[in-house]
């Protein structure tokens, strides 16, 4: 069997990035994890205000390496028409062109869509935003938990009647980056069959509320009859389905459905719930919640710990899952073989431990070294290499100050 040479597979595709935060960058982010060369863009003179997030040693952020290993830095003043020009130059060399400005801003810059696809017919646009690029709320600013009450999703946090307790984590900022990277391809595929580029249009809003799986349903097809309810720590429409206190910690439990009921029952010593009508479907069983949660808590009572229930659900063949600290589960061992956590390494920082690379592919079962960039760390690869510059007109543009750099 030949032996494939090529480091990932996306090798070969280039991408230029103007892009910040956490959106944006988790586009650019896997497409860098799987070989495709990425010029990140940086707007001089400060570049990517993530430089500046926490943790920061000797000026590097640990934030920005995580979301920028494997990634060329280009530090150049886009307002200067020589920097504007070399953004010029460069876009007809990448297939990809991936933006998280709020709408109108990289058109202010000179690189609006219409603009860019005359430059390169083949170009893949892809536009990130809280709103998307059309509709009434498009020219508003905006961040992940923007988007996230927009969508009715902050709505749902928290017990009825009581305070909005959102997740903080960027759920809604990564997996509109997963979404966008899932468009990308699907128009890099395109264009393989077709020759045809296009302007993809992403936003958060549209993301977060892809993310109702009950509500929205539930609202139009009873004609408003039945909404979705604040449950708190429980699942609303599921029973047995929430976070359960044990006597050293919590964790969730899920028996909803019939046979896990009955294997549940059967292990809190009450055999007779699995017949009593009250318990002997889902809907009866959300009806009657306190009874249901009742049995589970009194048996949990009288274990000895979160360690206990673990050992006694899993020999039930029951789903749970203990409510794990982010220490507890960065040290977990099922993390650590699947490298879901992961070590890395920084000229600055030094070894540290980001979230792994979530895609697994059989034919390229290996991880790249990435490593971060300092600012502007290729200016003078990207202009010789890209667009052939020769060293004294990149000196110039140093001394002019269209390129900027720093070690950090």
């Amino acid at each position: 069997m030949a032996v494939d040479s090529r480091k990932h597979m996306l090798e070969g595709y280039k991408v230029l990035d103007f892009t910040q935060f956490v959106a944006g960058p988790t586009v650019t982010k896997l497409m860098a994890e799987m070989g495709a060369e990425i010029i990140k863009v940086e707007l001089a003179p400060k570049g990517d205000l993530c430089r500046n997030f926490p943790y920061v040693k000797d000026m590097r952020s640990a934030y920005f390496v995580q979301q920028n290993r494997g990634k060329m830095s280009l530090c150049v003043d886009i307002k200067n028409p020589a920097g504007n020009a070399v953004v010029r130059e460069l876009i007809p060399k990448v297939d990809v062109l991936v933006q998280n400005y709020a709408p109108g801003v990289i058109g202010r810059m000179g690189f609006d869509y219409e603009t860019v696809r005359k430059l390169n017919p083949r170009i893949i646009m892809c536009s990130v935003s809280t709103f998307g690029q059309t509709g009434p709320l498009a020219p508003e600013p905006g961040y992940d938990f923007v988007g996230q009450a927009y969508a009715g999703v902050t709505s749902l946090s928290g017990e009825e009647g009581g305070e909005y307790f959102p997740p903080i984590l960027a759920m809604g900022d990564v997996s509109t980056g997963v979404h966008a990277y899932a468009a990308v391809a699907t128009a890099l595929l395109h264009r393989e069959r077709s020759g045809e580029g296009q302007h993809l249009d992403l936003s958060l809003l549209d993301s977060y509320f892809h993310y109702h799986d009950l509500a929205v349903e539930l609202v139009s097809s009873s004609r408003g009859a039945m909404r979705a309810q604040r449950t708190g720590n429980q699942v609303g429409a599921l029973s047995p389905a929430g976070i359960f206190k044990t006597k050293t910690g919590a964790l969730w439990i899920f028996a909803f459905q019939d046979n896990h009921w009955a294997s549940m029952c059967r292990l809190t010593g009450r055999p007779d719930l699995i017949n009593d009508p009250r318990c002997i479907d889902n809907t009866q069983r959300v009806a009657n919640r306190d009874l249901v949660n009742g049995s589970i808590n009194e048996w949990l009572a009288k274990l000895a710990g979160t360690e206990a229930a673990i050992a006694a659900l899993r020999e039930a063949h029951i789903p749970h899952a203990p409510v794990l600290t982010v220490e507890e589960a960065m040290a977990h061992p099922h993390m650590r073989e699947r490298r879901t956590v992961r070590t890395v390494h920084d000229r600055i920082l030094g070894d540290f431990q980001v979230p792994g690379f979530p895609l697994r592919f059989s034919g390229f079962p290996d991880e790249l070294p990435l490593e971060a960039p300092f600012l502007g760390e290729h200016n003078r690869k990207i202009l010789s290499t890209y667009l052939g510059y020769p060293g004294e007109r990149i000196a110039q543009l140093e001394r002019e100050g269209v390129l900027h750099s720093a070690p950090y």
